[in-house]
């Protein structure tokens, strides 16, 4: 291979985000990492303990330059919590309270945690209007569906996390909120004139650039008055015309993750890349799927597009030169994290409720808040819970958690609230299967206290909650997903949000 032949193929790997299984990083990974590879994209499959996390990075670190990066959002969508539920409430729940400080706290917690474990870029937050209620991919994930809203916690999101030296990658644009269908499954349209899209879609986007993010991810989300049909992740239209020309965007751009079907079932992953690129991409999320003979065969399509001309070197080039100056301001900020790591000390104090919280804390029963700088979640998850009702002391509760299909975004994260309700008979059913008549025997003389999740978005739910209040209007009802539908209970919480935080302070509403 000849010098510039090896300088193709370098600038060619530094455009990717690889992906791996295990929780130790691959022969492979290691020989792409020193031959340019630009980093990783970790999952909930590559965690298991934050000192574990540390070493896998660091063995990363010693083979190459990594941008090593996860998603790790809190609330529902988690990578460091995988395996137990994420101690911070998520975004629907800050967007509830609507205090962009604690938005900021509780993203510099997060950021905090992460440079702690060696991650240098997050991808998050969500920046999407969520303005589609029945929305299977974003939900709760979104700060709300108000424009302004979302962009001052999308800012105040960037600057929680940035201010200790993880870069922020907002996402995912050109807007993923006003979508029925999953990205990972198809092609979504966001069918709206563009001056809808500029003021609904881009408000956060426009927010965020002009406070400095990092970077920005990509939709695979077609808009046909921009894109035609084609999703963003592979318009010039979308990524160089309105990204970096209209709003005039200078950081890293970076493609949603390119093994989704929204790509695979279209242009096929290499070409995909190679597309991305083309149309203004930098960096190229890969996800789980693609081994190491994928990664090569991508790198490949790459060198070849450029040979024939399709994929100017120059774009490369400037993919590259953008990733560079991101790496070394990963470098300016070393050292930032344990300023504020110190700073964050005194939100512990926040652990035991506080009067802005609207009620009183307790003690945690198994002491899965962690206090620290996790605690800011816990204070934030109580400042979001929303009582409407009276819910009045327990006798012997039944507890019905309604079980929901998990996202692929989110992954099988543990959910539900048994750690909190010690006492309580906890049962999780299927609702297609649940049999209504035999739970409402087995709740004779005790309190009924039934738990859904995003209830509005699934028939059979509605049916099972219906049944159960019907027969028991004293039931108390939790709404752990986005509060849109409401049955006539007694007493209605929604806690906006699915993570332990959140079941934690539903559940002190309940044993106060």
């Amino acid at each position: 291979m000849s010098h510039s032949d090896r300088g193709l193929r370098r600038l060619a790997a530094g455009t990717l985000l690889a992906a791996f299984e295990g929780m130790t990083a691959p022969a492979w990974v290691l020989r792409e990492l020193e031959n340019g590879l630009g980093g990783v994209t970790l999952f909930g499959f590559n965690v298991t303990e934050p000192a574990a996390l540390a070493g896998l990075t660091a063995s990363l670190r010693a083979a190459g330059d990594p941008v090593v990066s996860l998603d790790e959002e809190g609330g529902d969508v988690t990578r460091l919590a995988y395996h137990v539920g994420s101690p911070y409430p998520g975004n629907a729940a800050l967007g509830a309270v609507d205090d962009p400080d604690l938005t900021r706290r509780v993203y510099r917690a997060i950021g905090a945690e992460l440079v702690a474990c060696g991650v240098n870029l997050d991808m998050a937050p969500d920046a999407d209007v969520n303005t589609a209620a029945d929305n299977p991919v974003i939900g709760t994930r979104a700060f709300g569906d108000d424009p302004e809203l979302v962009a001052r916690h999308t800012v105040a999101a960037v600057e929680g996390l940035q201010a200790v030296g993880v870069a922020a990658c907002v996402k995912h644009f050109p807007g993923h909120g006003a979508t029925t269908v999953d990205s990972h499954l198809d092609v979504p349209f966001v069918d709206v004139p563009l001056d809808v899209l500029r003021a609904r879609e881009l408000a956060p986007f426009w927010a965020a650039i002009a406070a400095g993010t990092k970077s920005i991810m990509t939709a695979h989300v077609a808009v046909p008055a921009l894109t035609g049909d084609r999703p963003a992740t592979l318009s010039a239209a979308a990524l160089t015309g309105l990204l970096r020309g209209e709003l005039g965007y200078r950081g890293v751009v970076i493609s949603d993750a390119l093994d989704m079907q929204a790509i695979t079932e279209g242009v096929g992953l290499a070409e995909g890349a190679v597309q991305s690129l083309a149309a203004g991409a930098d960096l190229l999320c890969l996800g789980p799927r693609p081994g190491p003979e994928d990664v090569a065969g991508i790198i490949e399509a790459i060198v070849a597009a450029a040979r024939e001309g399709r994929l100017p070197v120059e774009r490369l080039e400037e993919a590259a030169a953008r990733t560079a100056a991101l790496r070394t301001w990963f470098g300016t900020r070393a050292g930032a994290a344990h300023e504020v790591r110190s700073a964050d000390a005194p939100e512990s104090g926040h652990i035991g409720g506080t009067p802005e919280s609207g009620h009183g804390g307790g003690t945690p029963q198994d002491g899965h808040d962690g206090g620290g700088a996790s605690s800011i979640g816990l204070h934030a998850a109580r400042r979001a819970v929303r009582l409407d009702g009276s819910a009045g002391p327990l006798t012997d509760p039944l507890v019905v958690e309604v079980d929901t299909p998990p996202t692929i975004a989110v992954g099988d994260v543990p959910w539900g609230v048994s750690p909190w309700l010690p006492q309580a008979e906890v049962v999780r059913v299927r609702p297609a299967d649940a049999d209504a008549g035999a739970l409402l025997e087995r709740a004779t003389g005790r309190s009924l206290v039934v738990i859904v999740k995003d209830a509005h978005r699934y028939a059979d739910s509605r049916a099972l909650v219906s049944a159960l209040v019907a027969a028991r209007p004293d039931a108390i009802v939790v709404e752990m997903g986005l509060p849109v539908w409401r049955p006539g209970s007694a007493a209605y919480i929604a806690t906006y949000g699915a993570a332990r935080a959140n079941a934690q302070a539903a559940m002190e509403l309940l044993t106060a």
